[in-house]
């Protein structure tokens, strides 16, 4: 089978198609047929940890297809069903999914869609649900709206009856995306929102700060932040890892600070919330109060454009790879 491969030297990396066995499910894994698999930034970010130097690996982090085999562990899922969830090497025409992290794909959804869901909105669900305890009625303001994270934080959001103020260097993304039910859009290439989050809210400030863009907006989210408000700190697109915390408003206003990465955990922690995930969040795509945002579909032996547009920043949503025809 076809599958895509990354070998970094610790400065660069480089990508090739290869020819590989397909694999065999052990008993708690099914193989899938991929019809499609979404593109996550960090993968190929290497200052994320994600490649050692040295090393070539399979890439593609999440995918949506149906099962052609089952482990013998395997219970309520069979040959034949379409799913979609976390797995690795998507990027290839079969992959293994563990069980714990398949998900049965809604009929109201197109591969396409689907695989713009798994990691994305898992990582959302833990800024928003897990950690965030959002609550319906609450603001929600998030740096950098526009990417991938951001719209699907918005669209979660929105779906859980909060109200969403979001930034974007981009008009014209921010227009859009009021259209998708951004309640406000602030169109700026400084960290400068502070009045404008402040104005929104009735001086109450944000409730819920999801910062994807780092250290360069982190002390103007903590002034934008309201009483007993949660911050997650999930992305660093502008490669400052550093800033200065206002530990007054942090001590006074009862604050939370998170992190989001799944870097450190283990396949069992980073699976705990999938059944809540599809408790919640599933019936919501399901019947249509959230729709994954897919920008552009990229066919499967275009993986080098699909990343190129995904670096030059100028998509709304996902970028997807198409599976093999």
């Amino acid at each position: 089978m076809k599958s895509y491969w990354m070998k970094s030297d610790g400065k660069s990396a480089e990508i090739d198609l290869r020819e590989i066995d397909q694999p065999k499910p052990g008993e708690n894994h099914v193989l899938i047929r991929v019809r499609a698999s979404g593109l996550n930034r960090g993968e190929f970010i290497l200052g994320h940890g994600l490649h050692k130097a040295g090393d070539a690996k399979q890439i593609g982090m999440d995918a949506a297809g149906e099962i052609v085999a089952c482990g013998a562990a395997i219970k309520g899922l069979k040959v034949g069903d379409r799913i979609f969830g976390r797995c690795s090497g998507a990027f290839s025409e079969f992959a293994l999914m563990d069980q714990r992290e398949a998900m049965l794909m809604p009929a109201s959804l197109t591969p396409e869609q689907a695989a713009a869901i798994p990691l994305t909105f898992h990582v959302v669900f833990d800024m928003v649900v897990t950690q965030g305890q959002l609550k319906a009625g609450e603001y929600v303001f998030i740096p950098g709206v526009s990417s991938g994270v951001g719209v699907s934080a918005m669209l979660m959001a929105k779906a859980l009856g909060a109200k969403v103020i979001g930034t974007s260097r981009s008009q014209e993304k921010l227009d859009r995306l009021v259209d998708l039910g951004l309640d406000l859009g602030i169109c700026t290439h400084s960290s400068h929102f502070h009045d404008q989050v402040m104005q929104a809210t009735d001086g109450r400030g944000a409730d819920l700060v999801i910062n994807t863009v780092g250290g360069s907006v982190f002390a103007e989210c903590i002034r934008a932040m309201a009483f007993q408000a949660r911050l997650a700190m999930v992305g660093y697109v502008d490669g400052v890892l550093s800033a200065e915390i206002d530990l007054a408003a942090l001590h006074a206003k009862r604050l939370t600070l998170f992190g989001v990465s799944n870097k450190l955990r283990s396949p069992l922690q980073r699976s705990e919330s999938v059944p809540a995930f599809r408790e919640k969040i599933l019936p919501l795509i399901a019947n249509g109060s959230i729709i994954p945002l897919v920008d552009q579909v990229f066919p499967f032996e275009k993986l080098d454009e699909a990343r190129a547009a995904m670096e030059c920043n100028q998509h709304l949503g996902k970028i997807v790879l198409a599976g093999t025809p």
